[in-house]
């Protein structure tokens, strides 16, 4: 499934936020990372609040002190969370939203091409139909609520709530909603390692 795609923070808020949590995961004062980096508290305090950006030599000082690189401070690579909790309300994760279904992303979305999950409702006479993927991607359908039918090239199946299905995702394939009413299910894309 294509991506809607995310819009990024500014360079430097993400270099100010990223310098005030590592600052406060060592459980460091302003003061104590100036006496470090050699960068005034007065400087320090701007970069967090936002109001001032580094330079590059500033800002490699600041990342040395707090044990990091400078592609670390601007990209998060090396302390990446722990819980990575994506909110209900969250519309970055709303990959689609229209008369036949809603697909929301459960997953990460760094994890693209690893696998995938989605919550999916599919309105009454909804569909959900995919060209095929990679070769070797396979899905996991769990029906929540409704009927639904589930079609992978020529073979077709119908799943009731609790009931769930694995199929060929490198085919045409498809969901259907076969009942009356809306139909929630949970679907899961896993692709074939690189």
């Amino acid at each position: 499934m294509a991506r809607k795609p995310r819009e990024q923070a500014p360079v430097h808020a993400v270099v100010s936020e990223r310098i005030r949590r590592l600052r406060r995961e060592r459980q460091w004062s302003l003061e104590q990372l100036a006496s470090l980096s050699g960068v005034s508290r007065s400087m320090l305090s701007q970069i967090e609040r936002g109001t001032a950006n580094p330079t590059l030599g500033v800002a490699h000082r600041i990342a040395q002190a707090l044990g990091a690189t400078l592609a670390e401070l601007v990209d998060g690579a090396a302390r990446p969370p722990q819980i990575d909790v994506i909110r209900s309300d969250d519309d970055h994760y709303l990959f689609r939203d229209d008369d036949a279904c809603r697909i929301r992303t459960l997953s990460p979305l760094d994890l693209e091409k690893d696998i995938e999950f989605y919550e999916v409702t599919l309105k009454p006479k909804g569909r959900l139909e995919s060209a095929p993927h990679f070769s070797g991607t396979r899905e996991l359908v769990a029906v929540q609520k409704g009927t639904i039918r589930v079609r992978s090239g020529d073979a077709t199946e119908q799943l009731a709530a609790g009931d769930s299905a694995h199929y060929r995702a490198d085919l045409p394939h498809a969901l259907i909603n076969a009942g009356r009413g809306e139909a929630r299910l949970f679907l899961v894309v896993t692709y074939p390692p690189s």
